[in-house]
C-alpha cells in the first residue's frame, strides 16, 4: 500500500498530465481564411478553415446580408470578379460526386449547410469538412485556388450542380495560413 507522502506527488502528476492533454485537444489553428465581399466591393464577412485535433471545419461570419437562409459553397477557382462572381467557377468537387447531402450521388467537398442570417443582417456557420487536413488543403490550394461564395437563396441540398441556391451575392478567395 502506498503512503500518503507517495500518493500526493502521483496524484499531482496525473492531474497535470490530464490538463496538458486537454489543452492540446482544445487547440484550434486557422489553416486558411477569406474576406467575403459583395458586388459593390464592401466587406460582408469572413471565412476560416480551422483544425482542432484531426477535425477540420469551415467557420463563416457574415454581416450586412439579407435575412434568411443562404447557400454557401466552396468554388473551384480562387477568383471573385464582381458583380456576379461567375469567375469563381462551379462547386469544388475533386471526387466527382453530385451536389447535395440529400442527393444519393452526393455530396462533394464544396457542399456546406446553409448559413442563416438574422433580421439584423448577421449570421454564423460552423460546418465540418470531410477528409484529412493534407487532402482538403491540397484540394483548396491547387493551381487556381478556391473561392467561398454566398448565394441569394437557400440550398435545397439535392439539385445538381448548385442546389438551386440562386445568384451569387458575396465571394472571397481563400488564402493559406492564419
Amino acid at each position: 500500500m502506498l503512503s500518503k507522502a507517495a500518493i500526493l506527488p502521483l496524484a499531482c502528476s496525473l492531474l497535470l498530465g490530464a490538463c496538458a492533454t486537454m489543452d492540446q485537444a482544445d487547440q484550434t489553428s486557422t489553416l486558411a481564411r477569406a474576406t467575403l465581399s459583395d458586388a459593390a466591393g464592401a466587406s460582408v464577412g469572413t471565412v476560416r478553415i480551422e483544425q482542432s485535433g484531426t477535425a477540420l471545419s469551415l467557420v463563416a461570419d457574415v454581416r450586412g446580408m439579407s435575412a434568411g437562409q443562404h447557400g454557401i459553397h466552396m468554388h473551384t477557382t480562387g477568383k471573385c470578379e464582381a458583380p456576379d462572381f461567375t469567375s469563381a467557377g462551379g462547386h469544388l468537387n475533386p471526387t466527382a460526386h453530385q451536389h447535395g447531402t440529400m442527393n444519393p450521388a452526393g455530396p462533394h467537398l464544396g457542399d456546406l449547410p446553409n448559413i442563416t442570417v438574422a433580421a439584423d443582417g448577421t449570421g454564423t456557420l460552423s460546418a465540418p469538412l470531410s477528409g484529412t487536413a493534407a487532402t482538403v488543403l491540397a484540394s483548396l490550394f491547387d493551381t487556381d485556388g478556391t473561392a467561398i461564395v454566398v448565394h441569394a437563396g437557400p440550398d435545397d441540398y439535392k439539385t445538381d450542380p448548385s442546389g438551386n441556391s440562386g445568384g451569387r451575392v458575396a465571394c472571397g478567395v481563400l488564402t493559406q495560413g492564419a
